[in-house]
């Protein structure tokens, strides 16, 4: 059945019967495609009969279907025309796993991070009236998105604004707990019929033209209606916002959400809320006993639910373990974490020390001045964010923390690209905005003892914020050790040191063993190369740095971020002016979002791959060479 869809009319040609077996069609290709390519499955394998029922009562693209968080539209994507290439999902050209607007009209926006829905929703609301334009506007929210703060901004502009939206609060046990019955469904029935609401109308209608008293008999019976809803649902809070609540409904149940679609769209206008409640990981028993393993996976046997291949513990995994490590003997120590208990490895840590271990849900912004307050008091908050959430939080760094020069420690996790979930997910802002603000500490590991020896660091310094950037991976060399002594982390660290080097190769965090691979090439065209980390990006070792520059001719700088606002732009601006003209290059990405695919299929599309960045040093050089006058300082990305 699946072959013959094309889009979302011919799901219309179906009998309602015939979904069910379509949305097992839909669910085993999710599962295969996700097994190979990794994912996020168990979202998605959850809200199949929702989306079958949105397409089928609504019209898309014309209807606008905004889904939040993003990663629940796998079988949006399938059936809005792309199932031919979704074996493609999340690799190098390919669909990404994510709504994204150049990729079909059925995606009217790029969603990757959470909470967004509700306000584009309104946005298109007002911009459809100013245009007088008539089509359905929906948003889906669910998967913990209706516990970010922005979330509840909109939901107050809109039930103030009473435009004409439908909400569809998706509701997996992530968001708000549900309450299903006989009676409940019954009044759902009752309450979204035709003539009850022709009633409803005409009774309210007739109520406030009576004189005097009519407006506070109308507001009286708004209110009684309003709680005996409540009595049976969890309606009130939506309700007293002016924002008409309707269920909770099954949300595998397609005849019954078709039913409630079609009678919701017909209601009078202003804006209305229908909680579906989904059990996450539907129809793959792995996922629905463990949804949080497999709320964002990579390739998996399907049989036994387990990873194709386990990794090398991970960056995440270190940090974590580090962190249950500190704890044992401080008890100032606090982890926080906006939703990403497992992503950033603090599973552990929760289990070891509930009272200490704080999960906001989806705020990073409050997670940031929630730390301050704790940091103030004397206590030593470690923040574990991944690097694109941490972006919505700049305010709060710059103006909780940095300003008063709290010790708050960032554990900024997935620093640099991070391949499979693109643009909305890579990790290239961070070093820019760090390094910027006054008053932060900014350091980069190069491995995992190092990140461990680096957290060691910032739980003992006082004397500000710190943040540590690390990237998305993990290292099959880690020790896990306590470290001796009192601490100390070195600015810069020698790798590889030649006599009489031609060029100087300055590393940042994962790119050591880049610039280690274009030593071992450099060697093989008899041209000499010196390898060092710079293991702290803000203060920068300049002087140590100038040091070397007095006896190498040439150098570049390798980063996992961009060129703007990078490291290299930040030592080609501190170092003596009489030194810049040796840098040769920048290896940094370009000024333009990065698309997603394998981590070294993107280097190696973006020109930042060894074998190229070791041609271009080769070429330069001769170029250089042979042209006998200092040049100017060139800051040279990928040409992409």
């Amino acid at each position: 059945m699946l072959s013959d869809i094309y889009g979302p009319q011919d799901i219309k040609r179906l009998s309602v019967k015939e979904l069910t077996a379509l949305a097992d069609e839909v669910r085993q290709r999710i599962l295969e495609v996700v097994s190979k390519n990794g994912g996020h499955l168990a979202s998605s394998l959850g809200v199949v009969e929702l989306t079958i029922a949105l397409h089928y009562v609504f019209d898309s693209p014309q209807d606008r279907i905004i889904w939040d968080v993003g990663h629940q539209c796998y079988a949006h994507k399938i059936l809005t025309g792309r199932n031919q290439q979704f074996h493609t999902l999340r690799t190098f050209n390919g669909i990404s796993g994510f709504p994204k607007v150049s990729e079909s009209p059925h995606d009217h926006y790029n969603t990757g991070h959470s909470s967004t829905s509700l306000s584009l929703a309104l946005g298109e609301a007002i911009a459809r009236d100013v245009n007088n334009s008539k089509y359905n506007i929906v948003a889906v929210i669910g998967d913990g998105s209706m516990t970010g703060g922005m979330s509840f901004e909109a939901l107050n502009h809109i039930g103030h604004l009473k435009k004409d939206i439908i909400i569809i609060l998706n509701d997996n046990e992530h968001s708000i707990s549900k309450n299903v019955g006989a009676l409940s469904e019954y009044l759902m029935r009752l309450i979204t019929g035709g003539t009850y609401n022709k009633l409803r109308r005409k009774s309210y209608e007739f109520i406030s033209r009576i004189p005097k008293i009519g407006p506070k008999l109308f507001t009286l019976f708004d209110r009684i209606e309003a709680r005996i809803k409540g009595i049976f649902i969890p309606s009130s809070f939506f309700e007293d916002l002016g924002i008409r609540y309707f269920g909770p409904i099954d949300g595998h149940n397609i005849p019954m959400m078709i039913e409630m679609f079609n009678r919701i769209s017909k209601l009078n206008k202003g804006p209305k809320i229908i909680h579906v409640y989904t059990k996450k990981g539907k129809g793959y028993v792995h996922a629905e006993n463990n949804p949080a393993k497999f709320h964002g996976i990579g390739p998996f046997d399907i049989k036994t639910g387990k990873p194709v291949k386990k990794s090398s513990i991970s960056y995440s995994e270190i940090a974590g373990r580090t962190l249950v490590d500190l704890a044992k003997h401080d008890k100032k120590i606090f982890a926080i974490t906006a939703a990403m208990k497992l992503g950033t490895g603090l599973a552990e840590f929760e289990e070891k020390f509930p009272s200490r271990f704080i999960d906001v849900g989806i705020c990073e912004q409050h997670a940031i001045t929630l730390a301050s307050a704790l940091a103030k008091n004397g206590l030593k908050p470690f923040v574990s964010i991944y690097s694109t959430f941490m972006q919505r939080a700049v305010d709060q760094i710059i103006h909780d923390v940095a300003l008063m020069n709290l010790p708050v420690k960032l554990l900024i996790d997935r620093a640099g690209i991070v391949g499979d979930d693109g643009e909305t997910h890579h990790g290239l802002f961070d070093i820019g905005i760090i390094r910027s603000i006054p008053n932060f500490v900014l350091l980069s590991p190069t491995n995992g003892n190092e990140l461990k020896d680096m957290i060691y660091y910032a739980a003992s310094y006082n004397n500000g914020p710190v943040a540590i950037r690390y990237p998305r991976g993990g290292d099959d060399k880690y020790e896990h050790s306590m470290p001796k002594g009192l601490l100390k982390i070195p600015q810069l660290k020698a790798y590889y040191k030649s006599q009489r080097p031609m060029i100087a190769l300055f590393a940042a965090g994962d790119m050591l063993s880049m610039a280690v691979e274009i030593h071992k090439k450099l060697h093989s065209y008899n041209i000499k190369s010196s390898v060092y980390s710079i293991l702290s990006i803000k203060p920068l070792p300049v002087k140590q740095i100038e040091f070397i520059m007095n006896t190498i001719p040439y150098y570049i700088v390798l980063e996992n971020s961009y060129a703007n606002g990078g490291i290299a732009e930040y030592i080609n601006s501190q170092l003596d002016r009489s030194m810049r003209h040796k840098n040769l290059f920048n290896v940094a990405f370009p000024d333009s979002f990065i698309t997603h695919g394998k981590v070294s299929e993107l280097l190696r599309y973006y020109e930042l791959d060894s074998d190229t960045i070791t041609h271009k040093i080769i070429s330069m050089i001769n170029t250089e060479k042979n042209s006998h006058a200092k040049k100017p300082l060139r800051s040279i990305s990928s040409s992409k």
